[in-house]
């Protein structure tokens, strides 16, 4: 049996700092949900900025406890759950729900919103996925979400044909969500891919599924004029924005895009700069398609994907359809992640996922 208090990380009230606890109450699993002992637990962007920016409007209640990515074992499961058994290998996505949420010793979540860890994947790797691989599919895959630019998922009829041969550009290759756009493309398709990332990742994106990596640091005109050759001058039908925060390469990637194709950014920094451009493509004539990702399974008209990836991840990890982030383990387990979240504001995460390991929280 689980304890009734744990350790947890928690945020005391809007824009106050991580408090480290130990006596939060440990969660109950309701029937059909389960309870997972955390093992580890990545840190993300979003979980670096909520305790600066008063919780980003997604946070609601507080004291709030972070973290969204986690992998552990299921410690106890609900009445009506036949999916997992206790002592089962899992990981998930927590969200913004002190009950769910990943920096703390115990969570829980609904049985069908976790996923098995094939023998081939650690728990710290396991810990990587959650959030920046549904980042990038609630963005092409959600035929029902708002936020969606609607490609035909790789399980349906053409899904890994209708795109094959055409071109791609994705911004931000060394993010993390980078890393799963590109997997995605390669998955659907897409031919040749493109990103931008640092030159010293070119090797590790190409194993992906990237054929061409750019030196982030050229100029947009220098990026722009390699294209051609790079496509071998087909148009680009699908640009993905994975960092969200540059205008320069969002107008970039934008321009370059193809009429009819597909734009898709990450929570951008200046939605309006998105709208003006879509204003403006429309003005054209263009009919480029636009979405503005929200990594969620839960907003309204993603659920249906929610259900498809999670039934559908342990095989693409033991098959090695997705790959796992590169890790980086912190120590001190839940004390060390305002060291982590500090690396994160300041740019210094490259290539590669924050990981903790709750059991050496001291």
């Amino acid at each position: 049996m689980a304890p009734t208090t744990q350790k947890a990380l928690i945020i005391p009230a809007e824009t106050q700092p991580h408090k480290l606890v130990t006596d939060w109450p440990v969660p109950k699993p309701g029937p059909t949900q389960v309870l997972v002992k955390l093992v580890s637990a990545a840190i993300n962007p979003v979980d670096a900025y909520i305790p600066l920016f008063g919780g980003l409007g997604l946070v609601s209640t507080w004291p709030f406890v972070n973290g969204i990515d986690g992998a552990g074992i299921v410690e106890e499961v609900g009445a009506e759950v036949t999916s997992v058994a206790k002592g089962d290998k899992v990981f998930f996505m927590g969200g913004f729900d002190n009950r769910c949420a990943t920096f703390q010793e115990y969570a829980v979540q609904a049985a069908n919103r976790v996923a098995k860890i094939p023998d081939n994947i650690t728990f710290d790797q396991a810990a990587t996925f959650s959030l920046c691989l549904a980042t990038v599919v609630t963005g092409i895959w959600a035929n029902d979400g708002p936020n969606s630019v609607r490609l035909t998922p790789p399980w349906e009829t053409n899904g890994t044909t209708k795109y094959a041969g055409q071109a791609a550009l994705i911004f931000g290759g060394g993010t993390s969500v980078g890393q799963f756009a590109i997997q995605c493309a390669r998955m659907q398709g897409f031919s040749p891919i493109i990103t931008t990332a640092s030159p010293k990742h070119t090797a590790f994106l190409q194993s992906l599924g990237a054929t061409h990596v750019v030196d982030r640091a050229l100029s947009p005109a220098e990026i722009t004029a390699a294209l051609p050759a790079l496509t071998g001058g087909k148009p680009i039908q699908y640009v993905h924005d994975s960092f969200g925060r540059d205008r320069d390469a969002q107008r970039l990637g934008f321009t370059a895009l193809a009429p009819g194709g597909a734009f898709v950014t990450v929570n951008p920094r200046n939605p309006e700069f998105i709208a003006d451009l879509e204003v403006e493509s429309e003005k054209k004539g263009e009919g480029k398609r636009v979405a503005r990702a929200f990594g969620s399974y839960e907003i309204p008209g993603n659920g249906k994907l929610g259900d498809e990836m999670f039934g559908r991840l342990t095989g693409w990890l033991e098959a090695g359809v997705l790959v796992p982030n590169r890790v980086e383990v912190l120590p001190n387990g839940l004390a060390g992640i305002d060291a982590g979240c500090e690396k994160v504001v300041k740019g210094e995460v490259s290539g590669m996922k924050l990981v903790v390991h709750i059991s050496e929280t001291p």
